[in-house]
């Protein structure tokens, strides 16, 4: 992710985001929180619709496999929720380095997104304090926007995964 552009996109959303939101003293982490949701509800129907067999799927040799994707979004989730809730840090790499089948990884994904729910409850003067990321300092509404914003990121991923295995993606499906 370029970490320059990473904070423009959040300067131009965040307030386009806020409007649609009534007006709380909270309205930072509810926009980011609304994003999040999103992204991260269609990444874990993606990972419950793939097939067993394709989780060992990946396009071309030098990208992950599609449950490695799956499993580097929840331990990034985990890392980056921590973050945010000043708990101590997570190896961002921890389950997709120890988890390989569908049913590990859908409920580390799971159990990752219930653990960013208490990250995305707090209010925005919580989300103001300092805390340290990647050796740089931030704050943890800065955690919470680099969560939604990866898993983003990610989700694109699997849409094209998606789309060459001839799966239409949970973003594209019909809404019940």
């Amino acid at each position: 992710m370029n970490r320059l552009l990473f904070p423009l996109v959040l300067a131009v959303s965040t307030p386009a985001l806020a409007q649609s939101t009534p007006a709380s003293a909270n309205a930072g982490v509810i926009a980011i929180r609304e994003m999040w949701e999103a992204q991260s509800g269609y990444l874990l129907r993606a990972a419950e619709q793939m097939p067993d067999s394709d989780y060992a799927f990946k396009p071309v040799a030098t990208v992950r496999t599609f449950g490695q994707l799956i499993g580097h979004v929840a331990g990034s989730q985990n890392a980056f929720c921590a973050a945010a809730v000043g708990d101590p840090e997570r190896a961002e790499d921890a389950v997709e380095k120890s988890m390989t089948t569908k049913a590990q990884l859908v409920g580390a994904l799971r159990a990752s997104s219930e653990y960013c729910r208490r990250a995305y409850a707090q209010t925005d003067a919580a989300a103001a304090q300092a805390i340290t990321l990647f050796g740089e300092k931030h704050t943890r509404m800065w955690a919470l926007a680099l969560n939604a914003t990866h898993d983003g990121e990610h989700y694109g991923n699997v849409v094209t995964y998606f789309r060459i295995r001839g799966m239409v993606p949970p973003s594209s499906q019909p809404r019940p």
